[in-house]
């Protein structure tokens, strides 16, 4: 069971550093806007949650397997509350470019959290 983390982190770093490039790429040559958080910061977010809640879930399943559904909406759920602190900096400044900001923070929110799922369901279906 030890041997899904080491195979899900290199896929996961991957995954991460394409996203990261092309969103930087995007942001500061086409749009050429400059974010409230800087790019880097928004990844370091989305990777340490991801890498959290999965190592999480394989501690889960190793030792309780009918929770891991359980334990996935639950770390999720804390998820989305420590995705709302991170950014009520940005939704408290009153800046008006709240919302490329809030996208910029939201769309690589939904694209961890569907890499994070698939994931989690062939953890689940290891059974």
């Amino acid at each position: 069971m030890k041997n899904n983390l080491p195979g899900f982190l290199k896929v996961f770093l991957l995954f991460s550093i394409v996203l990261f490039v092309i969103q930087y790429l995007l942001l500061n040559f086409i749009f050429e806007s400059e974010l409230f958080y800087p790019v880097w910061a928004i990844y370091l977010f989305h990777f340490f949650a991801t890498l959290i809640i999965y190592s999480t879930l394989i501690w889960v399943h190793q030792n309780f397997q009918d929770k891991i559904g359980f334990a996935f909406m639950g770390l999720s759920l804390l998820k989305m509350l420590a995705a709302v602190i991170f950014l009520l900096p940005l939704i408290l400044s009153g800046i008006p470019t709240t919302f490329l900001n809030i996208i910029a923070f939201f769309i690589p929110y939904f694209l961890f959290l569907i890499f994070e799922t698939l994931y989690v369901v062939k953890l689940i279906n290891l059974k």
